[in-house]
């Protein structure tokens, strides 16, 4: 890249990063899960709503601080909004765009494949169900009954097999 103004993470064109994009999709996502509005989380965040509007949309970047306050509102790990990136984002990003031209970056970053099960409309859907049920030592064992039968799923058949007996 050559001297001059500094673009602050956006890309040549003036655009967000991919990667601060991809971070507001997974605070929106998870804000989404929890059935807050931006208003709410302007308000837990001591933000206006607008600015979570920003962030969400990755117009404005998220700094550290912050990103670290929004992890704990939501109740997720800091590593929640950087899980999913596709490989085409993770080229997209400042380091990778202001890579010299002849030299190489090498980074131990792996291709992540974008099956996300998280934005699945059926995912929220269980979610949001979950959280309503009132009885909560209920909905402990609704989690422990999905959590083994996710182990044990191999042993049943699929719906795609017919059973001829």
């Amino acid at each position: 890249m050559t001297q001059g103004k500094s673009l602050r993470g956006r890309t040549a064109d003036n655009l967000p990063n991919p990667i601060d994009i991809h971070v507001g999709k997974r605070i929106r996502l998870r804000r989404t899960v929890l059935q807050i509005t931006q208003q709410q989380l302007a308000d837990m965040l001591g933000l206006t709503f607008q600015q979570v509007q920003k962030y969400e949309k990755g117009f404005n970047r998220v700094g550290a601080s912050r990103l670290w306050d929004i992890s704990r509102v939501l109740n997720v790990p800091m590593g929640f909004f950087f899980e999913d990136i596709d490989e085409t984002t993770l080229q997209r990003s400042p380091m990778m765009l202001n890579k010299p031209l002849d030299g190489e970056i090498v980074s131990d970053v792996q291709p992540i494949v974008d099956d996300d099960p998280m934005k699945r409309a059926e995912t929220l859907e269980l979610v949001r169900a979950y959280y309503k049920i009132t009885n909560r030592a209920l909905a402990k064992n609704i989690f422990n009954l999905l959590v083994t039968l996710s182990h044990s799923n191999y042993n049943m058949p699929s719906n795609d097999e017919s059973e001829d007996d």
